[in-house]
Parts: structure tokens; sequence; C-alpha cells
């Protein structure tokens, strides 16, 4: 049959992009998957893994061209989100902070912020960075947060703590949401770039979590902590603003992230239900078993086609923060299922560390809280329902 050439929707993706999924699965496969246990086990930063990423451009991604960077679009960025959580999710979320990190600057800094901090400080010298919003009283509440931000002359002085903030005790520098004017609520919140060593700075011992042990996680605090006012993202009051267009440009790979872990768990799954046999056959013959597969199939394919279709309407500045949340909710959640049925699939050994399974369910708990809560993306939802 001869190819027809379509208009519109097209689920193919370039060359450019397969090359780029192959590369990041090889990488996956031959640095990330061998290792995954033993960070997991040790709770270490896997720092050379990402310094080997870093030089083959898996590390990053969003950093445009005009920086060094490789320029990726976020669809880019779902598809090696996607396989990079494959091997681990918690190495993926160290190699992936830097474009969450860069995402202020880029859409709201200046050229000469980010020809120095993206260009000079990311992409030359190949430094990590920290993304700082979440406080001990504020997660999912953004205006909520506490810490502030004074104006004494040229500069700014910081207070304040952020917890559970990733990769922050081997970053160079941060970019930090601070509250700069009390009494215009969210409106009153500035973003900032502060440099690591700057003192006043105290960064806490790595979190012991539940699952991606990998990723640092700490928390930080601020004393008395000096800003030169040209650090400022942005118009004073806009931080608000600034971190909400953050979330519709890092959920999607968030959830293509989901995706990846839930992918990993049906096809280990699929493998041990060939080889485990129960009552005389395989188990995946028993229907009870296959069908629990067929549907983890189902809804992997499904989140993926609504991570791509969330990355494709902002790669066309199209703003829809609703399918970016059908996106991030549906991910999550669906992930959060597969893994639990993976290890019902394992049965006993599912239990057991010997096998991935439980693991991926450990590590899969945190996309239903972090960059969003899955109620929170049902908030969203709900607002954009009924505007």
């Amino acid at each position: 049959m001869d190819k027809v050439a379509f208009e519109g929707i097209n689920f193919e993706l370039s060359a450019d992009q397969k090359a780029l999924q192959k590369m990041a699965r090889d990488f996956t496969a031959r640095e990330i998957t061998p290792q995954a246990e033993h960070f997991d086990r040790t709770a270490e930063f896997p720092l050379e893994i990402v310094k080997k990423g870093q030089q083959i451009g898996l590390v990053n991604l969003s950093l445009p061209e005009a920086y060094g960077g490789p320029g990726a679009t976020v669809l880019d960025e779902c598809i090696v989100a996607e396989e990079l959580a494959y091997g681990c999710s918690g190495i993926s979320t160290a190699m992936s902070v830097n474009n969450l990190s860069a995402l202020p600057l880029q859409i709201g800094g200046t050229e000469v912020q980010k020809a120095y901090w993206l260009g000079e400080r990311m992409a030359e010298k190949g430094e990590l960075a920290a993304y700082c919003v979440t406080e001990p009283g504020a997660g999912s509440n953004v205006a909520g947060i506490q810490t502030r931000a004074e104006r004494v002359g040229d500069h700014y002085v910081v207070n304040g703590s952020k917890t559970f903030i990733s990769n922050v005790n081997y970053a160079s520098f941060y970019t930090v949401f601070a509250v700069t004017d009390p009494g215009k609520q969210h409106r009153g919140i500035s973003c900032f770039i502060i440099e690591r060593n700057t003192p006043g700075i105290t960064v806490s011992k790595h979190f012991d979590k539940l699952g991606q042990r990998a990723a640092d996680t700490a928390e930080i605090t601020f004393e008395n902590v000096e800003v030169p006012a040209e650090n400022r993202i942005g118009d004073e009051g806009q931080g608000f603003a600034l971190a909400m267009q953050v979330f519709d440009h890092s959920r999607p790979g968030v959830a293509a992230g989901a995706v990846g872990v839930a992918r990993r768990a049906m096809e280990e799954s699929i493998k041990y239900a060939k080889e485990r046999e129960t009552f005389g056959q395989p188990i995946w013959q028993h229907q009870a078993i296959g069908h629990k597969i067929a549907d983890m199939a189902i809804n992997i394919e499904a989140a993926r086609l609504l991570v791509w279709q969330a990355a494709w309407l902002v790669d066309h500045g199209v703003r829809n923060p609703k399918v970016v949340a059908f996106a991030k909710a549906f991910a999550a959640d669906m992930a959060m299922k597969v893994t639990i049925d993976a290890v019902q699939v394992f049965g006993g050994y599912g239990y057991m560390k010997e096998y991935p399974v439980e693991k991926l369910m450990r590590d899969v708990k945190v996309f239903q809280i972090y960059e969003g809560t899955s109620e929170i993306q049902r908030n969203i939802i709900v607002r954009e329902l009924f505007r």
C-alpha cells in the first residue's frame, strides 16, 4: 500500500527524535539499570552517571542552543525522561533537575542572566542547580510560601527555609522563590538566583526516603543571605506567575518519567509471567494475570499519548494547563497502580528486594506527590472545566 501523506495529527517520531530515544535507551541499559539497585540500597548520589549524561547531552536538554545547550523541545525531554526513568527514576531525577532549575531563567531571565547562568555556568562549566519552592508549611500551596526577601539598597536579604529540594547538596546555585511584598499575597512573590557559597546558607543532610533514594533531597535554610538585586529574575511580584509557567513546561516530563517506570514494571511482569508456572502452565495464561498485564499495556499507552499531547501544546506555544494536568495526574496514578499490580503478579517474590518490582513501586509513589499532587491536578482540571 502506498504511503498516504496526512495533514494534522502525526504520531510518528522524527528521525532525530528516534535517535535521541535510542541514545537515552542505550545509556540507560549501560549506565543506569545495572547500578540502580546499588544506589537504591546506599542512597548515594549518582554523580558519575550524571556527568556521563552531561557528556553525551542527556543533561541540560532544555538549554537553548544560543547558550550552548541542545535546544531540546518539551517532547524531546519527555522521550528522554521515559527512557531514563525506565532504568531508575531516582537517577533520572538527579539528571533532570537542571532542566527544571533553568526554566525560570529561560522564561523570565534577561539576556545577560541567560548568557551567564545558562551558558557559562550550566552549559560550559557543567554545574548543577536546584529549584527551591517547597517549604515545610507550603508544598502544593505555592502562594503560601513564607521565605522573605527584603530589599536593602542594591541587594535583597533572604530569610526562610525550603524543604524536599532535589540536588541541593550538589548544586552550585539555586533558583529560589521568596516573598518580596507580604501585603500582595501571591502577587508579592519574586524569584532569585542565589549562589551556593553565599554566607548564611545551610543545607541539611540527605533525607532518608521511601523511594528514589538515588536522588539527593534535602532542606536548605537562608539566614540573612544577601543577594544582589541583579540576581532577581523578572520584576518584583512576577514569581508566582513564573512558577505556574514553569509547571506547564516541567509537568509533561515528570509524567513521562512515570510512564517509564510503569513500562519497566510491565516488561518485568511479562518476563516473569512467561517463566513462572502454576497449575501446569505459565501464569500469563491464567486470565487473572493476563488481563492484569493487558490493563497495564492499555493504560501505559494512554498515558504516553496524554504526555505527548501536553508536550506538543507547550512546544507550540498553546497554554493548556488542563491537558498538562490530565497527563500528570493520569500518568502518576496509572504508574502507581501498574507497579502495585506488578508486585501482585510476582506474588511473594514481588515483595522481596531480590526482584526489581518492589523498588519500582516505592520509587513511583512520589510521582503522585511532587510537581503538584494528583489532588492539585484535579483542582486545576475542575477550575478549567468550570472557568
